[in-house]
């Protein structure tokens, strides 16, 4: 997988409690930093939501999955120097969701598995704001910025229309479907900024 042919050089000294490679992003209304072990409360309670899996997994995790999820989360910064951000509500300190970008090694072919794959999840007192749309902005913007992939990558499921539209509006186009973990999942794909606006 791309992740790997990117190993992380030796560890830096740290500062501030974070590694000169873990990224805090700022933006207008959250923080995007890499997830701390405080955050596996409310991570565990935001998948244990029915409202907030309805359209990814279906059902919620269980106490195991939700730690195995977790530790995923720092695996993926080490690795391959790139992950998936907690996302914080500056305004109350609050936990509210995840962004960014991983290497799921979901087996979907080679137009896909190659490819930085975006996802978002929020819990439900972030819904319904435009948090999604503010945090993966800056979540693309900064992987733009460190990678440049030719393209980036995503599945949502069809009746996920919220999801779907966000997609649309940060770049993505739709290429396809194909069936993951028995279900019918919608393809996208964003090619690199400079890319499309070339037509």
């Amino acid at each position: 997988h791309h992740g790997l042919s990117r190993l992380p050089q030796p560890r830096r000294r740290q500062r501030d409690g974070q590694s000169l490679g873990r990224p805090v992003i700022e933006t207008e209304r959250l923080l995007l930093r890499p997830h701390i072990a405080d955050d596996f409360q409310d991570c565990r309670a935001m998948w244990q939501d029915p409202t907030v899996v309805k359209h990814i997994s279906g059902k919620p995790s269980t106490e195991a999955e939700a730690w195995l999820r977790f530790l995923g989360y720092f695996g993926r910064w080490q690795i391959m120097g790139y992950g998936l951000f907690a996302l914080i509500e500056k305004s109350s300190g609050q936990f509210i969701g995840e962004v960014g970008f991983s290497d799921f090694g979901r087996g979907l072919g080679r137009d896909f598995d190659p490819f930085h794959e975006a996802a978002w999840v929020l819990a439900a007192a972030g819904h319904g704001k435009g948090y999604a749309l503010e945090a993966m902005t800056a979540a693309q913007e900064w992987l733009d910025a460190k990678f440049s992939p030719e393209k980036t990558v995503c599945i949502i499921n069809p009746e996920n229309t919220p999801s779907i539209n966000l997609a649309k509006k940060l770049g993505f186009r739709p290429t396809g479907e194909a069936v993951y973990n028995e279900n019918t999942v919608r393809l996208f794909e964003r090619p690199r900024p400079e890319q499309a606006e070339v037509r």
